[in-house]
């Protein structure tokens, strides 16, 4: 029988990220929060889509381009239902396009995510002596592994990080490096903190 416990956390965000510019009604570098909608304009067979952002002080709105003149033809029909249905799964996939926000923006401001579910992947024995966890998410987050490891497993991060040096955490992405969609980590649970680590880390 294997000794170790494999559970696997799903990530969700908590907001979206936030582009800063220079709002004209204000005059000055503002924070721009996502409306959650799309703007299509049609002219002839051709059309524009954009994301609007709200200034999160006076309410001027920005337009964030998502393509331009683009012939309706050659559009996914379902990509253009998304698009004026406001679909949120399709207002997630391009608010949380951080790359192409940086291109308009002075800078953009994220935010952390929080774990949303935690499940074993196995029946897993009693008394483990090792865990893995498998992380889960459709987006990518600002939060550092070794940080959401210590808020997840109520160890302080000091602990986390002498547990990796002494080899007792292991991670192919390393623990200063944001978390992504199928990181996974292994803790070896015979060198203390077990009770803790087990408790929190389980459904």
């Amino acid at each position: 029988m294997s000794c170790t416990l494999r559970v696997r956390w799903t990530l969700i965000a908590n907001r979206f990220p936030r582009p800063w510019r220079s709002c004209p009604r204000c005059g000055i570098q503002r924070a721009f929060e996502c409306s959650g909608k799309f703007r299509l304009n049609a002219n002839g067979r051709r059309l524009d889509a954009w994301l609007v952002y709200k200034c999160t002080t006076c309410d001027d709105t920005w337009n964030h381009t998502l393509f331009e003149r683009r012939n309706a033809r050659d559009l996914d029909p379902d990509l253009l239902s998304s698009l004026e249905a406001n679909d949120p799964s399709l207002v997630e996939r391009y608010a949380f396009d951080v790359a192409a926000l940086r291109r308009f923006a002075h800078r953009v401001e994220e935010f952390a995510g929080r774990v949303a579910r935690k499940e074993e992947i196995a029946n897993g024995p009693a008394a483990p002596a090792r865990l893995e966890i498998a992380l889960a998410t459709q987006i990518p987050f600002a939060i550092r592994l070794d940080r959401l490891l210590a808020a997840e497993l109520g160890l302080p991060r000091a602990r986390i990080s002498a547990m990796e040096h002494a080899g007792h955490i292991t991670t192919a992405a390393g623990l200063n490096r944001p978390v992504r969609d199928g990181c996974r980590v292994e803790i070896d649970l015979t060198v203390g903190d077990a009770d803790v680590i087990l408790r929190n880390a389980r459904p």
